[in-house]
């Protein structure tokens, strides 16, 4: 079967675009690894599915596989590049889309050719949700080798847990990532977040995500590092988050309930590939 796609990234953070709504498409867990292999497919760090959806009153709903074939609930990046591909491809002419998720119904805005804000509801701090399994408190902690790490954990619609830096530039993201993401006390894995303060506005943070490894950008995951930020770190309603694949902007509404994104993408390139 030859599928067609779309390259796209936020930031850095790259994506497989497939549209299974004018296409019909049949893909395995199999073929998502093999497609998001930089050697031997096409390469990425998600992979994400357009489908129609059967709820009234939204657009569309997409599904979201990480680089090892495992079916995820939410990427905000991801979503910001949903929006510019189905306007791309045709299947719609609103600025405004709502779209269903694994981890509920978000609103999308399109702004430009560039950049998408995107509605990624609120911070969940409720374990069984997260989910998280130990007793309730702020601060936990995990041994990776010889060092004590101390994490928060949240969920912005998947698991993440959240550790304050002196300097993101001098901390073992790819040891510590890998750590806390099969720690046992998350029963799904964990997106790891690395944050530096800079201020009240302005965070620097380094991203290590379940099932892809360290990443450039993370929209959810600069998401979970500003709700943290702001309940524990006095950071402000609107935030820029610095990543290296470049900045978002976080910012929640007035009761800081909900949190918005807003950032740019990009296309990469376009073809088709045999499965």
């Amino acid at each position: 079967m030859k599928i067609n796609f779309l390259k796209m990234h936020g930031l850095g953070n790259d994506f497989i675009m497939l549209d299974g709504v004018s296409q019909e498409l049949t893909i395995s867990s199999e073929d998502v690894v093999r497609l998001s292999d930089r050697h031997l497919g096409v390469g990425c760090d998600q992979l994400l599915i357009v489908e129609p959806t059967p709820i009234e009153g939204v657009d569309f709903r997409y599904r979201i596989f990480n680089h090892d074939g495992s079916e995820v609930e939410q990427c905000g990046n991801g979503a910001r590049c949903f929006a510019q591909f189905v306007r791309r491809q045709g299947l719609t002419d609103k600025d405004h889309i709502i779209v269903e998720t694994l981890a509920g119904i978000f609103q999308l805005e399109i702004i430009d050719d560039s950049l998408v804000k995107v509605e990624m509801g609120a911070p969940i701090f409720d374990y069984e949700k997260i989910p998280f399994v130990a007793p309730m408190k702020d601060l936990h902690e995990a041994v990776v080798g010889d060092h004590k790490v101390e994490f928060y954990v949240v969920s912005m619609g998947n698991p993440h847990a959240v550790i304050f830096v002196d300097d993101v530039d001098r901390v073992a993201v790819k040891e510590i990532g890998y750590h806390l993401e099969h720690d046992a006390r998350f029963p799904n894995r964990a997106n790891v977040q690395f944050v530096q303060v800079v201020d009240a506005n302005t965070i620097a943070q380094r991203i290590f995500e379940r099932g892809a490894g360290e990443t450039l950008a993370s929209g959810s995951g600069a998401c979970a590092a500003v709700a943290v930020g702001q309940k524990y770190r006095g950071l402000n309603a609107t935030v820029d988050v610095n990543m290296q694949g470049g900045k978002l902007i976080i910012h929640s509404d007035s009761d800081r309930q909900r949190l918005f994104m807003t950032g740019p993408t990009q296309v990469s390139f376009e073809g088709s590939v045999e499965i």
